[in-house]
């Protein structure tokens, strides 16, 4: 591997420290997601976008290729820790939402970082989310207005965490964490 693909060691331990306290978010939303489908089914997209933390922090802060993908792996692991049962479907979760950051990202060759891309991003994810779990919960049992409601939460969800997890890696990057580790 050429030495201009590798990510710095800085570059890795910043990764490590978004997925292990976006991992313990993901933990805690393993820990939930039973009682928000027994409570509140209609909900459940606004845990799952929980999910979207790990990337959208790390390609906030890092700005480069790859750190999205690396940063939710690194969450799964914490998460698969905290709530065990989960583990598949976190590592899962961790791989469709990273490619899906890394595939935007892509797409703008790396180099467009302005919020509206991460939104595109979040809006893919709740779609996807919407389809997914639609099935798995059996949404079509419930009434009509809780149908919709899902729908609309399994994509507000999403787009509700990215907005979060940009303020957090906005200070973060204005605290300097990043200072040498940004591509200019």
């Amino acid at each position: 591997m050429p030495a201009s693909s590798r990510l710095p060691t800085r570059v890795l331990l910043i990764c490590a420290a978004i997925g292990v306290a976006s991992g313990i978010l993901g933990g805690v939303a393993g820990w939930l997601t039973p009682v928000v489908i027994l409570a509140a089914p209609f909900a459940y997209g606004l845990v799952l976008g929980s999910h979207v933390v790990p990337g959208i922090l790390a390609q906030e802060v890092v700005r480069l290729p790859w750190v999205a993908l690396l940063a939710h792996v690194l969450a799964a692991l914490v998460a698969s820790a905290l709530a065990p049962q989960w583990a598949i479907r976190f590592l899962g979760t961790a791989v469709l939402f990273g490619a899906i950051q890394e595939g935007v990202a892509a797409l703008t060759r790396y180099r467009v970082w302005q919020p509206w891309r991460f939104f595109v991003s979040a809006v893919v994810i709740g779609i996807i989310v919407a389809g997914v779990v639609w099935f798995a919960v059996d949404l079509a049992t419930l009434p009509l207005w809780a149908q919709i409601a899902y729908l609309l939460l399994a994509v507000i969800g999403p787009v509700a965490w990215t907005a979060l997890a940009l303020v957090v890696g906005a200070g973060l990057r204005r605290s300097g964490v990043v200072r040498t580790a940004v591509r200019r």
